[in-house]
């Protein structure tokens, strides 16, 4: 019985261009779900400073949370970020404070 392999052994001989659609697929898939939980992570965060009691410790995890998206919207080639600052209303004080070491407090 073929394996995957040699189903895409013979795929690549047959068109050569349709023998990484497969993986490509897959990989963007994986993409688009790692980001979109990024996404959530920033928007549960953001919510989160509203009520928080601890503050500091909110407002460290949301810059953590909006540096990470960032970071991983660049990977993919998302090198603007202006509009989801405004569609995900991203404060000023999470912005100014992105890339600063020191993380939450204990």
């Amino acid at each position: 019985m073929p394996g995957l392999r040699d189903s895409l052994d013979l795929i690549r001989m047959v068109r050569p261009e349709a023998g990484t659609a497969a993986p490509e697929h897959e990989i963007n898939a994986e993409r688009a779900s790692s980001l979109h939980a990024a996404e959530a992570r920033v928007i549960r965060t953001i919510a989160g400073l509203a009520t928080a009691e601890d503050r500091a410790n909110a407002l460290a995890g949301a810059r953590d949370a909006v540096w990470s998206y960032f970071v991983q919207r660049e990977l993919i080639g998302f090198r603007n970020h202006h509009d989801v600052i405004r569609d995900l209303a991203i404060p000023a004080e999470v912005l100014n404070g992105l890339g600063a070491m020191g993380g939450k407090t204990t």
